[in-house]
């Protein structure tokens, strides 16, 4: 389901990031929660995560992203369907999708507060990315897994991961300004487009490119493309402010992008590519994407005319050990297979 402003307003949501542990401790949050909430960002910040479930599930929550390992292989993205606590005290559906990276998690909430209430006893999980599957996580089934994992540690010397990908993943996740489409220029300008800025990017953002997050803070995220990808992001991002789905796609980041100014300079025609593939959603004050590294390319080359040939090095082949985020289904509750979904609303 796609919302436009021609269709009806976008629906209450925000942008929230809070600590990877039992804690889960707001860090930072948008100021759409003041619409989908009625809490202002003061009031929020600081507190518990898991706080403001109303589910019976909400101690069970903060299990999802316990395990420290950074190696793993298990998925990062998940969309949760919950009841949250507004500031009224009475409980509203909201979409949580969570992505996982560094010390962190990543939230994006939509409201639903048209739903009927009705509390989810069970925490039913649906994966997007990693290994693809639905899970009802329940407190017995934490702690089986917690001991199995225990013992395997025990026995093995290591851990042995119950949801993981086909193959080891680096992953980073960005949180942007919310996109000005008309601003991002072409390539045919010749300059480079700014496009939405940077406003948090997780340190394994140097797993993947050649930059610091500390330094791409309030930078331009369109300066990290290459440059014959700038109109497929462009076109990306415009899909995504018109939309109230989880949408993915795949483009080509420069390795080396010249972020430093007066740092050792690599042109466009030697700068190599690394072709991620971003799972992105948007709310009405920014949107977070979360971007996984498929391999690194050389940069193309060019016609007598100097535009780039394009190839097919941004498809997932098979032995890449990959599943792409195009076989997964929408977010949307309205469309995604209702049977999985029967006790949402």
């Amino acid at each position: 389901m796609t919302l436009t402003d021609e269709q009806e307003p976008p629906r209450p949501s925000f942008l929230g990031i809070h600590s990877r542990d039992m804690e889960t401790k707001i860090l930072y949050i948008s100021s759409g929660c003041r619409n989908a909430m009625g809490f202002t960002p003061a009031e929020m910040t600081a507190n518990q995560a898991s706080g403001y479930i109303h589910d019976s599930f909400n101690t069970i929550y903060p299990t999802l992203y316990m395990d420290n390992s950074e190696e793993d292989d298990e998925s990062s993205a998940f969309c949760i369907y919950m009841n949250l606590r507004t500031a009224s005290n009475t409980p509203v559906l909201h979409r949580v999708i969570t992505m996982r990276a560094d010390n962190c998690v990543i939230v994006v909430a939509t409201a639903f507060p048209e739903a009927p209430i009705r509390d989810r006893r069970e925490l039913q999980v649906q994966t997007l990315d990693g290994k693809l599957q639905r899970m009802t996580i329940s407190p017995g089934q934490v702690q089986l897994e917690r001991r199995r994992k225990e013992a395997a540690q025990q026995q093995q010397g290591g851990r042995v991961p119950l949801y993981y990908a086909r193959s080891r993943q680096v992953k980073a996740v960005l949180v942007l300004e919310h996109p000005e489409v008309a601003e991002i220029e072409t390539e045919e300008s010749g300059r480079r487009p700014a496009g939405p800025h940077i406003a948090f990017s997780t340190s394994s953002i140097s797993r993947l490119i050649d930059v610091d997050n500390s330094d791409i803070m309030s930078y331009p995220f369109m300066k990290l493309v290459a440059p014959e990808d700038l109109l497929h992001v462009g076109s990306y991002f415009d899909r995504l402010s018109k939309s109230s789905d989880v949408l993915f796609e795949k483009f080509s980041l420069l390795q080396r992008p010249n972020v430093i100014e007066g740092d050792v300079f690599v042109s466009d025609e030697e700068n190599p590519r690394v072709v991620v593939e971003a799972l992105g959603a948007n709310v009405q004050d920014g949107i977070a994407v979360l971007i996984r590294k498929l391999r690194v390319v050389p940069a193309p080359k060019r016609d007598s005319m100097g535009n780039y040939i394009r190839s097919r090095v941004h498809e997932i082949t098979e032995e890449s050990g990959y599943v792409s985020l195009s076989e997964l289904i929408s977010s949307d509750v309205e469309t995604t297979d209702a049977g999985e979904w029967e006790r949402v609303f």
